[in-house]
C-alpha cells in the first residue's frame, strides 16, 4: 500500500510568496480540468486563474474543495490511505503553550519569532476539526491528526490540551531547541555560533524525552536539524541514532519518512538519513510513509523513492494509525 500520512492544509506567514505558491498550486491542480480555460498564459487564461485565487482565498484552507484537491491529487499518484495534520502552532487554542516555551523576549530572536507567531497563529482548531470529519464523512479513507511541538517541561500542559479533542493520532516534532526555532530560514545564522555535534544531541534528547512521554503516536523527521545542512559527520551521529532507535522501540513509538527536506529545503535529503534508516530497522521501529506536503500539488512528492528505499533497507511494511489503533500494511504499490 501507498500512503501519504502527513501534510498540511496552509501555513502563514501570508506573504507575496505565499500567495504566488497557492496560485500555482491552483494552476496545476486545474491544468487537465478546462477551469482555466485552453489557452495558457493569456490574458483570459490569467483572468480565469486571479477568479479561482480569489475564491480560496475568500473560502479559506477549510473549504471542502481545498481539501478535496488534496484527495484527488494523491489518488491520481496512487495514495490509498490519508493523513492530515495541521501544526498545533497555527489554531489560536495552543497559543499560550508556545508563547511559554518559545523565545518570544525582546531580542532580536524573540521579536523575529513573536513577529512570526503573530502570523501563523490566526484560527481555532475547530474548522479545521469540522473539514476533516466531513472528508471522512464522505468516505475519504483519512485519518484526522495534529503536528505539535514538544518541548520539555511541557508536557502535562500539552496533554491535558490534547486531551481536549478527539483525534486518531498525534504526531510529534521537534523544532524548538532552548526556544529557538532552528528550521526558520530568517534564524539559521544561529548555527554557527554552536557546537554542531552538542546541539544534535540536544535535538536527539529531545526526540527521545518525546517517545517517553506517551502523547505522541508517530514521531515526525527525527533527523530535520540537518534543514540548512549544517551536519558534523554523519559517523559522530551514529551512537546518538542508535539512542533513540532503541527510545523509539522501547516506547513503541513509530517514526516516518519524511521526503518534505528533500524537496523543499537546501539539504536536499529525506529524513531520516539513509544510515539513520538502516538503524532504526535494525531495532524494528515502525515507520510510515509523509510528504510532509503544505500544498495539494506536493502530496506524494518523492514517496516513490522513498518506498524504494524502505524495501532496500529491509522493511516489508509501513503502518498508519485510526482511531488511535495502530494498523500494518504491506509496503508495495
Amino acid at each position: 500500500m501507498k500512503l501519504d500520512f502527513h501534510f498540511h492544509l496552509e501555513e502563514g506567514p501570508y506573504s507575496t510568496g505565499w500567495l504566488q505558491r497557492t496560485a500555482r498550486a491552483l494552476e496545476n491542480v486545474h491544468q487537465k480540468s478546462g477551469r482555466l480555460g485552453d489557452r495558457p498564459h493569456s490574458l483570459e487564461w490569467m483572468n480565469k486563474l486571479g477568479e479561482v485565487l480569489q475564491q480560496r482565498l475568500a473560502a479559506g484552507c477549510f473549504s471542502d474543495e481545498w481539501l478535496a484537491f488534496y484527495f484527488e491529487q494523491g489518488r491520481q499518484r496512487g495514495i490509498e490511505r490519508f493523513g492530515m495534520v495541521d501544526h498545533l502552532y497555527r489554531f489560536t487554542e495552543f497559543r499560550p503553550y508556545y508563547e511559554r516555551h518559545m523565545i518570544v523576549d525582546e531580542t532580536p530572536l524573540g521579536r523575529l519569532q513573536q513577529y512570526w507567531l503573530d502570523r501563523v497563529c490566526v484560527s481555532s482548531i475547530e474548522p479545521y476539526l469540522q473539514a476533516v470529519r466531513r472528508a471522512k464523512a464522505a468516505g475519504v479513507p483519512v485519518s484526522l491528526g495534529v503536528e505539535t511541538d514538544f518541548f520539555p517541561g511541557g508536557e502535562a500542559e500539552l496533554g491535558e490540551l490534547l486531551s481536549r479533542y478527539e483525534l486518531d493520532y498525534v504526531i510529534g516534532s521537534v523544532h524548538f531547541l532552548e526556544g529557538w526555532g532552528f528550521d526558520n530560514p530568517e534564524t539559521q545564522e544561529l548555527f554557527k555560533e554552536k557546537d554542531l555535534l552538542a546541539l544534535y544531541r540536544q535535538l536527539f534528547d529531545y526526540v527521545k524525552m518525546a517517545a517517553s512521554s506517551g502523547l505522541f503516536d508517530i514521531i515526525a523527521h527525527l533527523d530535520n536539524l540537518k534543514v540548512f545542512n549544517y551536519r558534523p559527520e554523519e559517523r559522530l551521529l551514529l551512537p546518538m541514532y542508535e539512542d533513540v532507535a532503541r527510545a523509539l522501540k522501547q516506547a513503541d513509538v513509530a517514526t516516518e519518512i519524511n521526503t518534505g527536506l528533500a524537496y523543499r529545503y537546501p539539504v536536499k535529503e529525506a529524513c531520516p538519513s539513509p544510515a539513520f534508516l538502516d538503524i532504526l530497522h535494525k531495532h524494528g521501529v515502525p515507520i510510515t510513509l509523509s510528504s510532509d506536503s503544505h500544498f495539494p500539488d506536493d502530496i506524494g512528492t518523492q514517496l516513490d523513492e522513498a518506498m524504494d528505499l524502505l524495501a532496500r533497507t529491509g522493511y516489508k511494511e509501513i503502518i498508519y494509525v485510526h482511531e488511535k489503533k495502530r494498523i500494518a500494511v504491506p509496503l508495495g504499490r
